[in-house]
């Protein structure tokens, strides 16, 4: 059974920073590339980065480049969400995922920037 299990969040202001973890199981990791998601208050699931199985290969929403950076850890299990510059536009409930639709992911960890 695929888990992935989410941490790092929680309420900062603009322009300060938070590093998202996400732990997963009941999957081979290093053969599988990784996503993370969000979504912010009544809308839609948005992709914001992309990692291949190797850690090679990194692709980010227009929204979050040069601010967010995705890596991962194939020994570990674990793939990251390093987020700096933080804007309210952030403000969103982040999930990992093996699918880039976001339809296999975890429970996810609330990001909140407010002033």
């Amino acid at each position: 059974e695929v888990q992935l299990v989410e941490s790092g969040g929680g309420l900062v202001q603009p322009g300060e920073s938070l590093r998202l973890s996400c732990t997963a199981s009941g999957f081979i990791f290093s053969d599988y590339w990784m996503y993370w998601v969000r979504q912010a208050p009544g809308k839609g699931l948005e992709l914001v980065a992309l990692i291949d199985n190797n850690g090679i290969i990194t692709n980010y929403a227009d929204s979050v480049k040069g601010r967010f950076t995705i890596s991962r850890d194939n020994a570990k299990n674990t793939v990251f969400l390093q987020m700096n510059s933080l804007e309210i536009e952030d403000t969103a409930a982040y999930y990992c995922a093996i699918d880039s639709r976001g339809n296999r992911r975890g429970q996810g960890t609330q990001v909140t920037v407010s002033s």
